[in-house]
């Protein structure tokens, strides 16, 4: 009777936490990328400055449903810095 109780508490617990795992892996979209924001968690990411800008304009696309205020204007920079880089790297032969 012990067991057959553990095992219908154990099936509970698993039960109730797959939504939980499906909804974080659902939320992805919608989540802040940290390296870009911020430089962190950004192991092994590297980009060329064309992909640094276009991601940093996707990140900026989602809007407050993911980010800040303060959060938008930091990314906002960051595009126009890239922008300005690249301009400079385009004009120098």
């Amino acid at each position: 009777m012990k067991r057959c109780a553990a095992v219908v508490v154990a099936a509970l617990l698993v039960s109730a936490s797959v939504p939980v795992f499906a909804a974080e892996a659902g939320d992805a979209k919608n989540m802040k990328d940290e390296c870009l924001l911020a430089a962190k968690d950004c192991q092994g990411n590297v980009d060329a400055l064309q992909q640094r800008i276009a991601k940093l304009n996707a990140e900026i696309a989602k809007g407050d449903r993911v980010y800040t205020r303060d959060d938008l204007k930091r990314l906002n920079e960051k595009v126009k810095e890239a922008n300005e880089l690249l301009e400079r790297m385009m004009s120098n032969p």
